[in-house]
């Protein structure tokens, strides 16, 4: 294939998307290293013996794979994979040759989440909706066995966290919303639930659980008896009682990874979006530091352990790095590269970098931000507000071809960490609950009042764009804001609050209505504010796209707002009938941003 140099400078978009990616790795018994790459336009399991060596592929699907985990015991590893980004993943198990695949699930209708191998390779367990479409039920399989055993039946929304060290019992997490959470214990054998945090604990999270070594107590990351932020803690699994062991001060501790064979550990503190990470050993029940690992500024996760626990594996990326995968020694903090994702022929040194900044809001909230501008345009620039979905997320400084194109291509980003976004403490998410929804929104408009104040930037050339409830805010901000934007990019967005809580899949529903409110006591509410109701409003221009089997946003979203807006505005929809919440598949990534592309230059 022949790649097009513009007349300005830069490579087409289609070169950019084939910027590679390696990320989330799991070492195999023999030390080599699995991960995942999207080499072949979906991401793919592939393997790694040593530093920069040859990259095999070990499964080859036309769909992406969702995870890899390796067995403990033999050089063989589950994955799980969906159909067309429906969400309904299978597990299968194969060989690290790419040999020998088995579906180990094989129902195609129901959810299966991973829960882990057992530490003798002989069993894993998972959490299915297989029995009732809006519960997950847990289940321990055998390695070679056609069926699941379901250890208990659930109520609610249940994942299996971890196998103690002796294989006897299970971790599992309840998730009443991503901020009310419980933990219990299980015995494998089946049983009844028995609760380890306290039932006054309305309001707490409980993420990142690890066994410790000793099997009486697990570390974790809670912001438990009110905390703003994220601790890392020790609880204690026969009383319950937390124990702080490190505190992130004004910032969340994250991603908590214990060895339970050899007590070592690593964590992380999200400062500004950058992970500070550490590695750290237990004992005594605290934490006695390690050399601190040598690694680029970034963002940092997805640890795995060595065999003999002398080294970890992790994911680095950055605004101006694509994702690798560094093995780092707990001895020493050295860190070496083991994958080599290529940046398609785009010199490194031309990404750019993102500057941290903070505008104040209609009430006064400092609302933090990641502004870049392009170097290879001069001032005034237009400029891409790009809206995070979730809204329980963050914009952090990772890699995004997208955006390398679009400041290689002249446009300034501004991608603001809006109210309800998380990294900043629990007060932040509640800011945009239920009724303070459209707070959230005039984040957007306090934007465009900095943006204005700006004399770098065109504030007649200004694009609203965003995903999934990211969607929501660039359609509602453009209902609110009808004057103040040249065009709007909607995808997988909620445009309807009813029609989306009334259609999401049924396991989501109750996750959703906390974050929303509900459809028996807000419906007005969410009427009232729902984008479709206020589609009279938007003279921009507008692109849709969506995915036909998006099972959180169902595609009937896009096609009620694209109808309503084009009585007022230009529409431009794009359905893909093979994807989902996002798009998965190379080529339709090109068509989907080709597309967004030349509606930007078009209408900015």
């Amino acid at each position: 294939m022949v790649f097009r140099r513009q007349e300005t400078g830069v490579y087409d978009i289609e070169r950019y998307l084939r910027i590679r990616s390696a990320y989330s790795p799991s070492f195999l018994p023999d030390g080599s290293l699995l991960f995942r790459n999207d080499a072949t336009g979906v991401a793919q399991t592939w393997r790694v013996d040593e530093p920069l060596g040859w990259q095999s592929q070990v499964t080859f699907h036309d769909e992406s794979v969702s995870f890899a985990s390796a067995s403990p015991e033999r050089n063989e590893l589950i994955y799980g994979m969906d159909e067309g980004g429906n969400e309904r993943t299978q597990l299968y198990r194969v060989d690290a040759t790419g040999e020998n695949v088995v579906n180990l699930t094989d129902e195609p209708d129901a959810k299966h989440r991973w829960g882990g191998w057992s530490h003798d390779g002989e069993r894993f367990a998972f959490a299915s909706n297989r029995r009732d479409e809006r519960v997950f039920d847990l289940y321990v399989q055998g390695r070679d066995d056609d069926e699941p055993r379901r250890v208990c039946e659930t109520d609610g929304w249940y994942s299996v966290v971890g196998w103690s060290p002796d294989d006897e019992r299970l971790a599992v997490r309840q998730a009443r919303s991503n901020f009310d959470h419980d933990l219990y214990v299980v015995d494998v054998d089946g049983g009844e639930l028995e609760r380890v945090t306290s039932p006054d604990d309305d309001g707490t999270r409980y993420s990142s659980v690890n066994w410790s070594p000793d099997g009486d107590s697990f570390y974790l990351v809670t912001d438990e008896d009110g905390a703003d932020t994220l601790f890392l803690a020790r609880l204690d699994v026969s009383t319950g009682e937390v124990e702080k062991v490190v505190d992130g001060g004004d910032w969340n501790v994250g991603g908590v990874s214990v060895d339970d064979e050899t007590g070592r550990v690593v964590y992380g503190r999200n400062v500004e979006g950058f992970t500070d990470l550490r590695a750290a050993e237990i004992e005594d029940g605290g934490l006695v530091e390690l050399p601190t690992p040598d690694l680029p500024d970034g963002v940092i996760g997805g640890t795995s352990f060595g065999p003999d626990g002398d080294r970890f594996a992790v994911t680095v990326t950055g605004r101006s790095r694509n994702a690798n995968v560094y093995v780092v020694e707990f001895e020493t903090g050295d860190a070496r590269r083991w994958t080599d994702a290529a940046t398609a022929g785009i010199p490194r040194e031309t990404f750019v970098e993102p500057t941290t900044v903070r505008y104040e809001s209609f009430d006064g909230l400092s609302v933090p931000a990641l502004f870049s501008t392009p170097e290879s345009a001069d001032p005034p620039y237009p400029v891409v507000v790009d809206i995070h979905g979730g809204p329980e997320s963050q914009r952090r400084p990772s890699f995004s071809a997208l955006r390398q194109y679009l400041l290689a291509h002249g446009y300034a980003l501004l991608e603001p960490n809006i109210r309800g976004s998380t990294g900043y403490g629990r007060e932040y998410t509640h800011l945009d609950d239920v009724r303070k929804r459209m707070d959230s929104v005039r984040d957007i408009g306090a934007a465009l009042d900095w943006l204005g104040e700006r004399d770098d930037v065109d504030e007649d050339c200004v694009a609203a764009y965003g995903g999934s409830y990211g969607g929501f805010v660039v359609l509602a901000a453009l209902a609110e804001y009808p004057d103040r934007w040249a065009a709007g990019i909607d995808v997988v967005g909620i445009a309807n609050f009813v029609t989306f809580l009334e259609n999401t899949g049924e396991w989501r529903r109750e996750l959703r209505e906390a974050e929303y409110g509900s459809l028996e006591d807000d419906r007005d509410f969410l009427e009232e504010i729902s984008p479709v109701n206020n589609a009279h409003r938007i003279r921009a221009p507008l692109l849709v796209m969506h995915g036909a089997n998006d099972p959180r946003v169902p595609v009937e979203e896009a096609e009620q707002i694209a109808e309503k807006v084009e009585e007022n505005a230009p529409v431009d929809t794009l359905i893909f009938e093979d994807e989902g919440h996002g798009f998965s598949k190379l080529e339709n990534r090109i068509e989907a941003y080709t597309r967004l592309v030349e509606f930007l230059d078009k209408h900015v």
